[in-house]
């Protein structure tokens, strides 16, 4: 196989391994438009032409906002064989976030997806002396198209196509490829700064974890902004598997239908709504069926990959997956091996019924700043254990530290901070140990457990600690609770924010016939919060006495990135939680009832 040593080599490397006919997709109406190997390369080779036709030199910064689609691709090899730095950018944050990310990282090109970003961003980008040109995806009126820079491309080729080559054969493993800044949950966005040898080194490690290949197909829907999704971008690539890019949550069930996917990556939001959605239809059926649905659910709940099972449970297993968990890959278009999830713990019990029904997932672990794997579930050496984020990738270290922090060290931690010396020495010690902000521990020596963020445990008056994120993600495994966050640093005792599933509760509420105005009125019914004491009451008898929840608050509105509940990666945003909510929290504290 050819050397992948740049994330530009992949081109060179599919094209002469791995030529397909829908190397990149995108639905285009009711059409996939397809994008060959040879097509992307063109596409890319243009770009980087056209590019250092507009006077882009090796190490410029050029920001995108945009969707997934193949263009973000083209740009992003273009990019890194005329030498420029990536500078990719979420679609969703704030007006304040976009002028100091653009302004920070100082980018002299800025493309986006389509008329409503470019009317968002044009002034901005009209305000930064640093931007020269804003380019947009699709056709808009009075914005400049990417196909002006593929012309200019073709126009230069002649003149960079040795320039691009000399370029490729100089191009060190450690010059910067990426520029990613951090949504973060507190402060302004840090800016990441990504080698060729981070990205490369992180995503052939784990593209080994897999036996597929050039024969299956993806659909990609989380942001390719995100190192995550970026990273399994390459890897995707690097394997010769054809990708569909979604460009909305809406379009992804449709695609899951029409492209019948081999693999994808989500968080696990997302995959506890597919959860709730089968057990909803579970719930609307009769009779035997639906007897034979729940006792088929009951089996997921002893599923475990590390377990040899007796010729009894695999024969009823084998009853379920033919009468019952067949129907549920289906749904997810019938070819589903893994699904790969991060971002944030799954639940053990979606594991487990994911699992069950053949449907492997791939927990993993990481970082923007460790580009960004540092431990998944690994099927190809058998090294799966529901409730941890899997073996250490190889050719990374992992530290446990005194206090439980993870360190990581190897050649996927980032180069540091763009312009922030201070920050980096903060998280990079003197002998190369990456400081995560994470605690947690290695199960049998080898399989990384998160149990929560350093900075978010906190101490109860009596001087117990409580670790937020493990009691949320308890909470959170009842159908009820949407979203909860623990509070009570230097309180008595630990109580909670608590932001209910609202379809259920709606839901819930009609078969009961509890008549409400609105959600306000909805959280404050007597039969509503009997039921959350019911649910809070039956899930803290899970968890040791200091960490029970006391008392809890129904807020009357979903958590969102829209709403500033919760980061872009659907991590809750503490110190904005606690502002919003002060009145309800000080209420819990100051009148015990």
């Amino acid at each position: 196989m050819s050397a992948v040593t740049r994330t530009f080599d992949i081109l060179d490397h599919c094209l002469k391994n791995f030529p397909r006919e829908d190397a990149l997709c995108r639905k285009e109406g009711s059409e996939w438009k397809k994008y060959s190997t040879e097509e992307y390369a063109r596409h890319a080779y243009l770009i980087a032409y056209g590019l250092m036709a507009l006077g882009l030199r090796r190490g410029d910064r050029v920001a995108t906002v945009s969707s997934n689609r193949p263009e973000w691709s083209f740009l992003d090899m273009g990019l890194a064989l005329s030498g420029g730095v990536h500078v990719p950018i979420y679609p969703t944050i704030s007006e304040e976030e976009y002028r100091y990310i653009l302004a920070h990282s100082e980018a002299r090109f800025l493309f986006v997806s389509d008329a409503k970003m470019y009317e968002k961003l044009k002034p901005l980008a009209d305000e930064l002396e640093s931007i020269e040109e804003i380019f947009s995806f699709n056709e808009v009126e009075g914005a400049k198209h990417i196909s002006e820079i593929y012309s200019l491309g073709e126009a230069n080729e002649s003149h960079f196509r040795g320039v691009v080559g000399e370029l490729k054969n100089s191009m060190s493993e450690d010059e910067m490829a990426t520029l990613i800044y951090t949504s973060g949950t507190t402060g302004k966005p840090k800016g990441v700064m990504l080698s060729h040898r981070n990205l490369v080194s992180n995503f052939k490690a784990h593209a080994q974890n897999h036996e597929l290949g050039d024969q299956h197909r993806v659909i990609s829907f989380l942001p390719l902004c995100h190192v995550y999704e970026r990273s399994m971008n390459y890897h995707f690539q690097y394997k010769g598997m054809g990708i569909y890019y979604i460009e909305t949550i809406a379009q992804i069930m449709p695609a899951v239908k029409e492209v019948k996917p081999h693999m994808f990556n989500t968080v696990p939001r997302l995959l506890e709504r597919i959860y709730d959605g089968i057990i909803g239809k579970g719930e609307q059926l009769t009779g035997i069926k639906r007897k034979i649905f729940f006792w088929a659910l009951a089996l997921t709940e002893r599923f475990d990959y590390q377990v040899k099972f007796g010729l009894g449970y695999r024969f009823k297993l084998a009853i379920a997956d033919k009468l019952v968990f067949s129907k549920w890959r289906e749904a997810l278009g019938g070819n589903v091996h893994y699904i790969v999830s991060g971002g944030a713990a799954l639940q053990e019990r979606i594991a487990r019924v994911f699992g069950a029904a053949k449907i492997c997932t791939l927990e993993g672990y990481g970082l923007t700043e460790t580009s960004p794997v540092i431990a998944v579930a690994n099927p190809a050496t058998g090294e799966l254990k529901i409730g941890t984020n899997g073996p250490v990738l190889p050719g990374v270290q992992v530290h446990i530290a005194e206090d439980g922090e993870i360190l990581v060290k190897g050649p996927n931690v980032m180069l540091g901070y763009y312009n922030e010396p201070e920050m980096t020495r903060e998280v990079i010690d003197d002998e190369g140990w990456f400081h995560t902000g994470d605690v947690g521990t290695l199960i049998e020596g080898k399989y990384l457990k998160i149990t929560d963020r350093k900075k978010e445990i906190f101490k109860l008056s009596g001087g117990k600690y409580i670790a937020p994120q493990m009691i949320e993600n308890k909470f959170k495994e009842s159908l009820f609770i949407e979203q909860m966050m623990v509070i009570g640093e230097n309180q008595k005792f630990a109580s909670a924010l608590i932001s209910p599933n609202f379809d259920l509760l709606h839901d819930w509420c009609a078969e009961r016939k509890i008549h409400f105005h609105d959600n306000k009125e909805l959280v404050r019914t007597s039969e509503v919060m009997n039921q959350y004491r019911k649910v809070v009451r039956e899930i803290n008898k899970m968890l040791g006495q200091h960490e029970e929840i006391k008392r809890f608050k129904l807020v009357c509105e979903a958590w969102s990135p829209q709403s500033g509940e919760l980061s872009q990666t659907l991590k809750l945003r503490r110190k904005f939680v606690a502002q919003k909510y002060k009145t309800l929290i000080d209420d819990i504290y100051n009148n015990p009832v």
